[in-house]
Order: C-alpha cells, then structure tokens, then sequence
C-alpha cells in the first residue's frame, strides 16, 4: 500500500521531487527544538506549485499519511519534526517573490522565500517587511507565518500576523482556499487569516502569502546601558517605554548573561554586571535626539555606564553583545529556550521568580529578551551527560512557564507550542478553550492528519 503511496506521489511530482533515501530522511527529521522526540518519516517531497502541493495532500487523504509541513526547520518547538510514518511536505521549492507593489505596499511570496530575502528586496524598493526573527537570514516566510514569529522590532512593528493580509492554503482535502484580501481594509467573514497564522502546520499548507510592508525606515542609532541590578534596568525600559518613546528596538539581558557574554568576548562589561539594556531609534534625524532622552532615562535609573552611538557601525558595535547570547551560552552545556511573555509591569517579579527557580533546581538560568514587549526568553543551561542536572532543567523549563501564568502570560510569545509546550497549553487556554480549538482543528482536518500530536494532544 505505501508503495502505491509513493508510486502516486511521483507521478504527480515527479521522480526528482520525491525521495525516500533513508539518509536524506534522517536529516530531515527535526527542528532545531531540543528534547522534542522525531519519529523516521517514510517519504519527502518537494512540490513547487499549489497544484502540487494540492496533489500531496488528496493523496495522503486517500492513504491515510499524516503530513508534516518544513520550511527551514530553524522553529525551537518541534513544531517541523517528523512523525513516525509520516510525509515531509518541504516547501524549499517554493521560493518566489511574486511581486513587490510599491503603490500597495505589498509582497507576494510563496511559503520558501527566506525572511532575509524579501527585506533585502524590498528595501530596493524604499520599503520594509519588519518582522525579523533572529533565523531571519535562514527561516522562511511560510516558517514565520506557521508559528507567527516575532523578532528584535516586535517593541514598534508588532508581530508576523500583523503583516499578514491574505494567505493562499490547502486543505487537507487538497481543496485550496484563499482567506483575507489584498485590500488595506476588509472585515468580511470570520478572520481566518489569523487564525492559520500560528497554527503550525495544523490546519492547512500556505502556499502563497499576501504580506504588507511599510516605507524603509531612515537611519538607526543605538544606545546601551548597564545597571548593578535587574530591577534598575527593568525600571529604565519601563520609563523609556512610558515616555512616549517608541523605540524600534528595546532588549535586555540579565547578569549571567552579561557575563557569560563578556566572558566569551571582551565586551567592556564590568564583573558585577546586573543588566544591560540595549535600545534604538530609527527615526533618522530624530535618532540621536532619541538615544540621547532614552540615555539620559537610563542614567536617571541608575545606570553606572551608558555608551551612545553616533553613526550606524558603532550602533552595529553596540548590538553585538545582543547578537553573540547563542555562541556565549553554548560552550556552558545544553540550552533549553523558554519563551514565556507577560505584561511589562510583571516583569521584575518574572525575573526574580526565574533566579529563585534556578537556585531551587540547582541550574544556570539565563534571561536575555525583548522587554519592550515583554517576551523574555528564560535559558535553563546544564550538562547533557547529567541525567539528574537535565531532569532539574526540565523541572525548572516547566516551572517557569507557570510563573508566567501566574504572573497574567503566556508560555509562548513567538516560538510556538509544538510538542516542546503542548502539554501546558491546557494550563493557559483553560478546558473550554481547549475544547474549542479542537472543534476548529476536527472542521479543517477532520481525518487528523495534518501535523497530529503538534499543539493540541
């Protein structure tokens, strides 16, 4: 029967778009989530249009194959990882910038374009896609919209959904669908462009995207301030924020990032660093007026240093101390990423709750995040060939997602759910909200096949 299954994929596909090398398989089985189990799929395919993509799923319909939608599996929930027995649905295939619409300000693009991409393209053009998550140079479009990424502009620009106008998608049926519009206003019917963006692979395959953009930004200059304590540089970004400032980048890291930063490259950060706050304008002209108040603000709060750039290569010099958080906490052991978001004014009790929780499971946490918005990423670092250090890991990765909770967030501001959250979603949504999002998964995919143990349980 699978052979049937495979021998009708490549009839439609073609022999070059289907494989099922065992090892071609293999490195294709997850994302780059850690602890989220990857089961050994049976096939992968590579369609390039819709009518393919259509195909796939009329014939994982018809046999029975559950389907797991891949971008570039740069995702950290698991969302991308394969099941056992499953097809790999890879859109690297479909990679084209449809078109660029400077008097709409729009981008058509299919679910392949790599985020880096498009904003290099339209930039050409004197215009911007801001969302811009940290793979951006790597994740794609269609990735980005699956778990509605966020990014380092979130603060000013908002998130993946808030550029998303309308989406092309297949339904597991096979039947294509096309939900929102090109139009910058249109409230007809229920909004189902939101609600397939951030449904990781769920409900449907986007095969096409309709995302707005804005005019370039002008010139971007950043600042950089660091306090003896959390709550001092906590107590500065709220007082940036509540100025009526609207910085286009606001980011934080807490003391042992800091130093595991400064330890892993001189950056000038004094050894008893308790935070760093990194912030930008990029209103051109005003820019510097911008990083002088949002200076002045910090040293107001206590900042014991505040560097102020004066053209874009020291603001870039600035930003690398956000930009190396990954390689500096690398070499301290494993890294479990939490994701967890809560209103700005919870964000010191987040904090301090996230230090006691490192002392009471006896782990390393480190806290670097988009605090303009309130999405911190909690990284519970340990030694892998340590079972009991990884079972206290797991035990304060889980810990710390209902401080959030309790604290009036969410578990997840950008990574998505995937199998790494799943089993808290209940904890968030409640018994009847999960209810519900069952009810809608069941009326898109009623036969279960669409990334099925992903998100819901």
């Amino acid at each position: 029967m699978t052979d049937l299954f495979v021998a009708r994929l490549k009839s439609a596909l073609g022999d070059n778009a289907v494989v099922d090398d065992a090892d071609v398989l293999d490195a294709h089985r997850n994302d780059h989530a850690t602890f989220c189990k990857a089961g050994v799929p049976r096939v992968l395919v590579r369609p390039s249009t819709t009518g393919e993509v259509s195909e796939v799923l009329k014939a994982s319909a018809e046999y029975g194959v559950p389907v797991v939608t891949q971008g570039a599996r740069t995702g950290l929930s698991g969302a991308a990882n394969a099941i056992d027995g499953c097809l790999l649905l890879s859109t690297a295939r479909m990679n084209r910038i449809l078109e660029i619409s400077a008097e709409d300000q729009v981008a058509v693009v299919q679910p392949g374009v790599v985020n880096a991409e498009l904003s290099r393209a339209v930039l050409e053009q004197g215009l911007f896609y801001p969302p811009d998550p940290s793979s951006w140079e790597m994740s794609t479009l269609g990735g980005n919209i699956a778990t509605n990424a966020g990014g380092l502009c979130c603060v000013k620009y908002g998130v993946t959904s808030d550029f998303v106008r309308g989406l092309e998608v297949v339904l597991a049926s096979g039947e294509v669908v096309r939900t929102g519009r090109r139009s910058a206003k249109g409230v007809a019917g229920y909004d189902l462009t939101r609600l397939i963006v951030g449904s990781e692979g769920t409900l449907g395959v986007v095969t096409e995207a309709t995302l707005t953009l804005r005019p370039a930004p002008e010139m971007a200059l950043t600042a950089a301030a660091t306090f003896l304590s959390i709550e001092d540089g906590i107590a500065a970004a709220a007082a940036v924020m509540a100025s009526g400032l609207r910085p286009s980048l606001l980011e934080f890291l807490d003391g042992p990032t800091a130093r595991a930063i400064q330890d892993y490259r001189d950056m000038g950060l004094p050894a008893d660093v308790g935070s760093l706050l990194i912030a930008q304008s990029d209103r051109g002209p005003r820019a510097a007026e911008d990083v002088a108040r949002i200076a002045a603000i910090c040293t107001a709060h206590g900042a014991v240093e505040v560097a102020e750039a004066s053209d874009a290569e020291e603001s870039r010099m600035l930003l690398e101390a956000r930009r190396l958080v990954n390689p500096a906490l690398e070499p301290l052991g494993v890294t479990l990423i939490d994701d967890v978001s809560v209103p700005r004014s919870q964000l010191v009790p987040l904090l301090r709750g996230i230090a006691e929780l490192g002392a009471k499971h006896d782990v390393l946490i480190c806290c670097p995040g988009h605090v303009g918005d309130g999405n911190m990423h909690p990284t519970v670092v340990f030694d892998r060939d340590d079972p009991a250090a990884e079972a206290r890991a797991l035990e304060a990765f889980g810990a710390i997602m209902q401080l959030g909770l309790s604290l009036g967030g969410t578990i997840t501001g950008e990574h998505g759910i995937g199998t790494l959250k799943a089993r808290w979603l209940e904890d968030e949504l409640g018994p009847v909200g999960l209810d519900l999002h069952r009810r809608i998964k069941q009326a898109f995919d009623p036969d279960g096949l669409l990334n099925p143990g992903k998100v819901l349980r």
